[in-house]
């Protein structure tokens, strides 16, 4: 086996899906490739994406498939017939199970707009982390990629990257220098670190 397969849940955009799209381009991947996105949202913008490299996509949206284990059910299904052997979580916007983490366990990777274990767990997620991180007041956040377990927010940390919060920031403006910053130099790194692990495996 030369290369793991790569299968990306997105929800929204895919900035962080473009990303990893743009270091597999660089040859900063040598050991994956992408060969799925799967998103919750007809309408996400992360299909228009997708679509423009020739990456496969599947929907599994939250309007017809409202039951979350029906649709988790139909994601890991999709996973499968796509021999995806890692998954990677960016912006996704639905919590799963534990049955899904048992399917993938060692192979899902999140990418969470903080330092954990700080700004992290329920509640916290895309611009609430940064609305968060201003009024407490802090001078210094960043991003983390961590393995995906049971507990939310809660698997081992692969990479970290700390950003400045400047004075002046919104959580808008605070949100895109974190994306920029951090989220997009570390999510395609801790990609390529676990590839090359699960690979030796």
């Amino acid at each position: 086996m030369s290369k793991i397969r790569i299968g990306v849940l997105c929800s929204g955009g895919g900035t962080n899906f473009q990303a990893i799209v743009n270091a597999q381009e660089a040859g900063l991947i040598p050991d994956g490739e992408l060969v799925l996105v799967v998103t919750d949202r007809a309408d996400a913008y992360v299909l228009t994406r997708a679509a423009r490299y020739g990456i496969p996509t599947a929907v599994c949206d939250k309007k017809q498939i409202p039951a979350r284990a029906e649709r988790e059910a139909a994601i890991l299904k999709t996973l499968k017939e796509h021999d995806v052997q890692m998954v990677v979580f960016a912006g996704f916007m639905t919590i799963l199970s534990e049955r899904f983490v048992k399917a993938y366990e060692g192979c899902i990777v999140n990418v969470h707009p903080a330092l954990i274990p700080s700004f992290c767990g329920a509640g916290m997620y895309g611009l609430h982390v940064h609305e968060a991180v201003l009024a407490r007041g802090v001078k210094v956040t960043g991003a983390t990629v961590h393995y995906v377990t049971e507990e939310c927010d809660g698997g081992p940390i692969i990479l970290q990257k700390a950003v400045e919060v400047k004075a002046g920031d919104t959580p808008e403006i605070l949100q895109k220098r974190v994306m920029r910053e951090a989220e997009w130099i570390i999510l395609p790194e801790a990609v390529e670190l676990v590839c090359k692990k699960l690979l030796k495996n």
